[in-house]
């Protein structure tokens, strides 16, 4: 007997249309899939690669938002331009907002700087720092002229008095006021003043105050610019004073004359010296009523800590520094020597 073959069932339209859709189904899964994959890869790379700056460049980053920042960003070359590095670097902001806020300031961006190196500096680097230099020995006057020129500082350049302040190198914040960065040159000069005078040599008594201290400091500041000579200029201006005798020193002359606006352009003449003047040393005794320029800190240290010696006369030894003497005999031989050489 012959067996009966078993019939297979026809696939319904039903099951067909399934099998339809889940192909298609796994197919775009896989396709979304690679899309996604390579719009992330394109995005990472695009947040690590360098950026087009060439130079390092300080970048003012506004406040107003992401917008602003990206915009600024890509007017300094830090971003490339177009809207889609403009919406990558919003979105970097966002996805990686646990790591801080961006800040609105001055800061330096070097040269390649990936976007995701930029984002670090908005969050943690600190702002641009700008640096002025006030030398020692200059006048109000020439100080003043320095502060009102220096760049991105604001406001009207205060009144200075002669002596106020400490001549280093200051450092301030784009759009710090002038006023500011003065209270903070005299600050520094009170804060040294109150240490150097607090250690001052105890046996001193002939200087009375740290008023007196600073003005002494000016003259020493003024006449040599040798720093091993300051105490030794200090301990003659001292032991003139001790004995009564007028300090007669050339740069409180030429403060009287200039009133204080330097350079005088010219040699001293006899006729000058008879300037009158509160300041002209060789007319009146005792120290000046106020300094004549501003002293630094070794000229400070050294009105505070003079050297020994009974010298009461210095001339210039044409070598840059200066001849000393304890006697007007010793100091006419050492005014004619100078005189030879010169």
């Amino acid at each position: 007997m012959a067996s009966k073959r078993t019939k297979k069932p026809k696939s319904s339209p039903q099951r067909k249309r399934k099998s339809f859709l889940l192909r298609w189904g796994i197919l775009l899964g896989a396709t979304l899939l690679l899309c996604t994959g390579g719009t992330i890869g394109l995005g990472w790379h695009e947040y690590t690669r360098p950026g087009p700056l060439s130079v390092g460049q300080d970048v003012v980053v506004p406040h107003g938002g992401y917008a602003s920042t990206a915009s600024a960003l890509q007017k300094a070359g830090v971003l490339r331009d177009g809207w889609w590095q403009a919406t990558l670097f919003h979105l970097s902001i966002v996805l990686t907002r646990r790591n801080g806020q961006i800040h609105a300031a001055e800061l330096h961006f070097p040269a390649g700087v990936s976007v995701q190196e930029t984002l670090w500096i908005l969050r943690h680097a600190k702002p641009v720092l700008h640096r002025l230099t006030i030398p020692e020995g200059l006048t109000a006057s020439q100080i003043s002229a320095l502060i009102a020129e220096a760049p991105f500082l604001t406001g009207t350049m205060p009144p200075l008095r002669e002596g106020t302040i400490l001549p280093q190198t200051y450092s301030y914040l784009r759009d710090s006021s002038r006023q500011a960065l003065v209270a903070q040159m005299q600050l520094s000069l009170r804060i040294a003043l109150q240490k150097i005078w607090q250690a001052r040599n105890p046996d001193e008594h002939t200087i009375q105050t740290p008023e007196e201290l600073v003005v002494l400091a000016s003259l020493i500041e003024k006449e040599t610019a040798v720093p091993e000579e300051r105490p030794l200029i200090a301990r003659v201006f001292l032991n003139r004073l001790a004995k009564g005798m007028r300090l007669q020193t050339d740069p409180t002359v030429i403060y009287a004359i200039t009133d204080g606006q330097p350079p005088l352009g010219r040699p001293l003449t006899r006729s000058d010296l008879q300037t009158p003047s509160p300041y002209n040393t060789y007319l009146n005794p005792g120290l000046p009523p106020g300094p004549i320029c501003a002293p630094g800190a070794q000229a400070l240290e050294a009105a505070a800590h003079p050297a020994q010696s009974d010298a009461l006369y210095f001339v210039a030894n044409g070598t840059g520094g200066h001849s000393f003497a304890s006697t007007l005999s010793g100091h006419n031989q050492n005014v004619a020597e100078f005189r030879k050489k010169r």
